[in-house]
């Protein structure tokens, strides 16, 4: 079972140098000598700690053992100009739009790039994901007593972001049970300048990134990404390492919700003085992709514990895992999964006398091995210990079985796709696309509403052209 542990919370898991330090010279002072990260991009402080000692450290926004629903907001910060992304989505814009979002939140947010695989898409309870029209974001929730995530009916501007996750936040007392029902309270709570939904949001597959190491950026830059087996980062490295950043002038460092950190950043003539500076603190940066995709509860010995029997039967065994995810939870853990194959801890019997029970196990596994598509396949159950390795090496197998003819089903897919035409209305002013099929819930048109239905005083959504401005086109789908 998880221990319940102080946090800090870290908004969209960026930090500058200086921030960081700060936070390991208060905890220091406590005798603490290390923290943790958590999946939420947030620092964990180690069991122990009291709650009124740290409550002379103003500047730090903790959350304490007894605070409850207090989330940390979650971003793919970390992500901007290293792997793939929204061409918009810069890693400034990132910036500015945390900026506009409160420290502490009931609800756990996701500002998330659908382009990219380190940061999962749909763990929070708003989800915001970025969409191709510049400044304007999908919005998925997931309310905490609902279990199915809703696509809000319209496209979020972002500078409404914040806005319009307060305004939910503040109609949870009406226990909305649908997306339509909170779509409609939002709108009569607050002006937003919302875009019409033109077509749903598609996420691309892509492998699970490697995410350690030295890497180049452009011509002159590195990313260097650091990850601890045992998630307890030295309190005494993490200062020297702000100092270093400092001196070669980057300015943020991001946490991941694996554990790790990433520091963006470092200029070409300084890549070798990183490197001795790991080099002399025997800092480890050639961990395999065995140890880096996996996802456990912080502060579970017997999860830590099962996961290093597994690693080691995967290499014992030389067995690949490119593009795989594994997540190990209690039989309690109620969150959102996201890796692409879940063990399942089952809830142990009452006991009976003397009579001993071992753990049992379930796996599941991600349609199509993507977590992104949110439906798990119970693979099988009540499993001992010792069967997990085989029966996980047959999942690995079954997904490299299956790569090749998803790829192509999904190119089968897209051929017919490619073939069917779709007739839709665009205005010629801003090109905003009018598809019947989704209607304007801006305009208060019902989908399924033909252009010809709509009112003579209908206005384009974004730059208000009147409906004289739209043409018929023919889209090649």
């Amino acid at each position: 079972m998880s221990e319940q542990l102080n946090r800090i919370i870290v908004k969209g898991g960026v930090i500058s140098p200086g921030e960081l330090k700060y936070i390991c010279e208060s905890v220091e002072s406590l005798g603490l000598k290390t923290i943790s990260f958590g999946s939420r991009q947030d620092i964990l402080l180690p069991k122990g700690v009291n709650d009124e000692e740290l409550a002379q450290f103003d500047k730090l926004n903790i959350v304490e053992t007894k605070e409850v629903r207090v989330e940390n907001i979650v971003s793919s910060y970390v992500c901007a100009d290293i792997f793939p992304s929204t061409s918009w989505l810069t890693g400034d814009r990132y910036l500015y739009l945390l900026e506009q979002f409160r420290s502490k939140s009931k609800l756990k947010i996701n500002l998330i790039d659908p382009k990219q695989r380190l940061v999962p898409l749909f763990t929070g309870n708003i989800n915001f994901i970025a969409s191709e029209h510049e400044d304007y974001w999908y919005l998925y929730v997931r309310l905490p007593d609902w279990r199915k995530t809703q696509m809000y009916p319209a496209l979020i501007y972002s500078w409404d972001l914040d806005k319009v996750e307060t305004a939910i936040e503040n109609i949870l007392q009406e226990e909305p049970e649908t997306v339509e029902m909170i779509f409609d309270l939002v709108s009569d709570a607050i002006d937003t300048n919302n875009r019409t939904v033109d077509k749903p949001l598609e996420v691309p597959f892509y492998p699970f990134p490697y995410f350690e190491g030295m890497n180049k950026i452009g011509m002159d830059k590195y990313w260097l990404g650091l990850y601890w087996r045992n998630n307890k980062y030295d309190i005494s490295f993490l200062k020297d390492m702000c100092e270093l950043c400092s001196e070669n002038k980057i300015g943020k460092i991001s946490i991941t919700p694996w554990k790790s950190f990433i520091v963006k950043g470092i200029p070409r003539e300084s890549k070798l003085v990183w490197e001795k500076f790991l080099g002399k603190r025997g800092i480890n940066v050639r961990h395999s992709m065995l140890e880096l995709n996996w996802h456990i509860p912080v502060a579970n010995k017997d999860a830590l514990n099962l996961k290093k029997y597994l690693v080691s039967n995967f290499d014992q065994n030389d067995i690949s895992t490119y593009g795989l995810t594994f997540g190990i939870t209690d039989y309690n853990k109620t969150a959102y999964y996201f890796t692409s194959i879940v063990v399942e801890k089952n809830k142990q019997p009452e006991m009976i006398g003397n009579f001993q029970t071992r753990d049992t196990y379930n796996l599941l596994y991600a349609k199509n091995f993507d977590p992104n598509t949110r439906q798990y396949i119970m693979h099988v159950q009540d499993v001992d210990k010792v069967e997990l390795p085989g029966l996980l090496m047959e999942l690995s197998q079954l997904y490299f079985d299956q790569l090749g003819s998803e790829i192509e089903s999904e190119k089968e897919v897209e051929i017919q796709k490619e073939t069917k035409e779709l007739e839709v209305y665009q205005c010629k002013d801003c090109l905003t696309i009018y598809d019947e099929a989704f209607g304007d819930i801006t305009k208060n048109i019902a989908p399924k509403t033909i252009f010809s239905e709509l009112p003579e005083n209908y206005e384009c959504s974004l730059c208000e052209a009147p409906k004289s401005s739209f043409e018929k086109i023919i889209l090649i789908k």
